[in-house]
């Protein structure tokens, strides 16, 4: 008698990071160039604020937190911290250059919500 063992994954299929866009990492490195600095990272955080309860935060960082989720986009590391993680798994982050607009974009499937200011999720 033979029986068939099955093995399922257990691999989250939901995206654990943030991603960086090819234009997005080319601005920050050249923003990073600018500072004369080279021990800096693109830290992306949820803080409490916004209308719909949080807020996006997105700024140079030097340093190490505890649970950091690191991520590495062509030279340019992409730091989030453990309590932000989950708020922005999936998310990718883009730069628009263009008449309309221009700044840096976040494009979140977690965010359920959206308000008039435009830069908060619920």
């Amino acid at each position: 008698m033979t029986t068939e063992t099955h093995t399922e994954s257990t691999e989250a299929t939901a995206p654990t990071g943030v991603v960086l866009t090819d234009v997005a990492a080319v601005k920050v490195k050249a923003l990073i160039e600018q500072e004369g600095r080279d021990d800096l990272r693109l830290r992306i955080a949820v803080q409490p604020g916004g209308c719909s309860g949080l807020r996006y935060q997105l700024f140079f960082d030097e340093r190490s937190l505890d649970g950091d989720i690191v991520n590495d986009f062509g030279g340019v590391e992409v730091v989030v911290d453990r309590m932000s993680g989950p708020y922005l798994a999936g998310a990718t982050i883009d730069f628009a250059d263009r008449i309309d607009a221009q700044g840096f974009t976040i494009d979140n499937p977690n965010a359920q919500n959206s308000c008039a200011c435009g830069d908060s999720f619920h």
